[in-house]
């Protein structure tokens, strides 16, 4: 695993997105999870859509009145696009792990620079279909 932004996660964030790295890697491709206090609190999985599977896990914790800004965020696969980040910075999410590995890593890293995000890539991928 490799901090890949600026900003560097809390020791408590890093327990939180190693936990959250594991429950995504049990869900259907493209899947998004989002978790607080080691617990899974959004779940967007079997979507043909990476935004749809962010979306969806967001909406879930926030039907729950949860502050997203206490939350982190993993995803199975990498993100090809700065999207993912731009929604998770709109919704305040302030750690993200993902395997990277997209020729355009370096614009998901930038995204998550200028929205003052922490993100870590693990190098695996768990896509599950």
């Amino acid at each position: 695993t490799q901090v890949v932004t600026l900003k560097k996660p809390t020791e408590e964030q890093i327990a939180e997105l190693f936990f959250a790295e594991k429950a995504v890697k049990h869900c259907i491709s493209n899947a998004v999870v989002i978790t607080r206090g080691c617990i899974t609190i959004g779940i967007g999985s079997g979507q043909t859509s990476r935004i749809r599977a962010v979306e969806q896990a967001i909406q879930q914790v926030l039907a729950k009145g949860i502050d997203l800004s206490e939350c982190v965020l993993a995803s199975d696969a990498f993100f090809p696009f700065a999207d993912i980040v731009n929604i998770c910075a709109a919704h305040k999410i302030p750690a993200i792990i993902q395997p990277g590995g997209s020729i355009r890593d370096k614009d998901s890293i930038a995204a998550c620079n200028e929205h003052d995000i922490a993100m870590i890539f693990t190098g695996v991928r768990h896509f599950k279909h």
